[in-house]
This record gives structure tokens, C-alpha cells and sequence, in this order.
């Protein structure tokens, strides 16, 4: 083999890994992208069924027991519940913490530390 052969072959491996690599990098990407969509839908499902049954306690409790409203423990409770649901698929992204945070927070800082 020539040195032309063996940088060809040295060329071609380099390009195969980067190709790999790239597939591999979309890949994620879309298992991710996945993972995601899968963690809204099961919030928006968890909100459909919160928002079908405590009506549906609150007219069992008012009709059969209107004397206690004993509903207020599962829609405070449920609630709280929900709300910790959309707090782990939502909250860190409105409140400015997604995934990223740290490294934004401490280019800022360096940032903020050159001037």
C-alpha cells in the first residue's frame, strides 16, 4: 500500500465516524424530542381526567351528602398532585430552569466578569 491508499483509507474512516456520529446525534435528538411529547401528552391526559372526575364528586358529595363536602379533599389533594405534574413537564421552562440553565447562568457570569 502507497501513502496515498492509506490516507484515502485514513479520509474514509474519518468521514464514516463523523457520519456515525451525526446519525447517532439525531437519533438522540429525536428520542428526546420523543420523550417529551410523551411527558405532555400524559400531563394533558392526567388534566382530562381530573377535569371529568371531581365534577363527577362534587355532584356524588352535593347530592347524596350535602351536609359535608368531603370533594375538597380530592380536588386539593388531586390538585396538588396536578400541579406537580405540570410543574415537572412545564414549570422549570416557564420559571427559566430547563435543562440548559447552569450553562447559560455561568456564561452570564463570566460575562458579567469581563466588563
Amino acid at each position: 500500500m502507497g501513502r496515498k491508499e492509506n490516507q484515502r483509507i485514513h479520509e474514509f474512516i474519518i468521514i464514516t465516524r463523523l457520519k456515525m456520529e451525526e446519525n447517532n446525534l439525531q437519533e438522540k435528538r429525536y428520542q428526546k424530542a420523543q420523550k417529551r411529547v410523551k411527558d405532555i401528552k400524559g400531563f394533558y391526559t392526567h388534566l382530562t381526567i381530573y377535569c371529568l372526575v371531581i365534577p363527577t364528586l362534587i355532584f356524588i358529595n352535593l347530592k347524596f351528602e350535602p351536609h359535608f363536602h368531603w370533594f375538597w379533599f380530592s380536588l386539593l389533594g388531586w390538585g396538588v398532585g396536578l400541579f406537580s405534574h405540570w410543574f415537572r413537564v412545564f414549570g422549570f421552562k416557564v420559571f427559566g430552569f430547563g435543562q440548559n440553565w447552569e450553562e447559560k447562568k455561568i456564561k452570564q457570569i463570566m460575562e458579567e466578569q469581563n466588563k
